[in-house]
């Protein structure tokens, strides 16, 4: 597929996502989705600090939980959806600190609004954008996070060089994202289910890392395989600037 063919795929399937009461998926209750992410290493005293519908189940792990954040700093989500990592992050840094998430459905960043007007934010703002081009400042940033949302883009070396851009020196990155074990069938590479599924478009694991150490990181990275009947690894990545 091309680019812009997959952003426009992408971007109709979460928009859908965006304005349903449901998570990913849509048969989950809310009590499986609450099962799943503490499976991803999600408190329940973090479930219950968000306002209710900013969390949908859509990630792979929990990047707030990999590295440590500190009181004034400014975090960066990208891929940022209804703002659920983004208010846990937003309690870490304290009111002196600040969060933007970044998103490119609109839908999302509605929702996301709704949800910090709802949760009283005050140092939390959300603006459309495609994290292939942040609609963010250079060297502004001490530390971005990121759910299973790079594997969207389809072009993550894009990514990676813009997050070096606006990351500040020594600023670091906690990623949460899938990646494969073994390259799929053509079939599944143009599966539009598979793709919004956060499946077809990800890259082989080697690839991935390769993609973030060129665009000048330093790396760590830990990682579960999901049972799914499919190839795939969901992989956290601590990475330094």
């Amino acid at each position: 597929m091309k680019n812009d063919e997959v952003k426009k795929i992408v971007k109709k399937a979460y928009a859908r996502v965006a304005i349903s009461d449901c998570g990913c998926g849509c048969s989950q209750s809310s009590c499986s989705i609450e099962d799943q992410l503490k499976e991803m290493g999600y408190t329940q005293k973090e479930l219950n600090s968000v306002p209710r519908g900013a969390n949908m189940g859509l990630g792979c792990g929990n990047p707030t939980a990999l590295g440590e954040f500190k009181k004034g700093e400014t975090v960066l989500d990208l891929g940022s959806g209804r703002g659920f990592d983004a208010f846990l992050a937003a309690s870490k840094v304290g009111d002196k600190g600040y969060v933007i998430g970044v998103d490119m459905t609109e839908e999302m960043i509605k929702k996301a609004e709704e949800n910090a007007l709802k949760g009283g934010y005050k140092n939390v703002e959300f603006r459309l954008g495609d994290i292939e081009s942040l609609p963010v400042d250079s060297d502004s940033i001490d530390v971005i996070i990121s759910n299973c949302v790079i594997n969207l883009a389809p072009d993550k070396e894009k990514v990676y060089k813009e997050a070096y851009r606006v990351l500040k020196q020594d600023g670091r990155m906690y990623i949460s994202d899938i990646v494969l074990l073994k390259e799929l069938s053509e079939e599944q590479k143009n599966d539009e289910n598979l793709l919004a599924g956060c499946v077809s478009g990800a890259l082989l694991k080697n690839d991935y890392l390769k993609i973030i150490k060129n665009a000048g990181f330093k790396i760590k990275g830990l990682s579960d395989k999901l049972d799914t009947g499919l190839p795939i690894e969901s992989l956290n990545i601590v990475a330094y600037k």
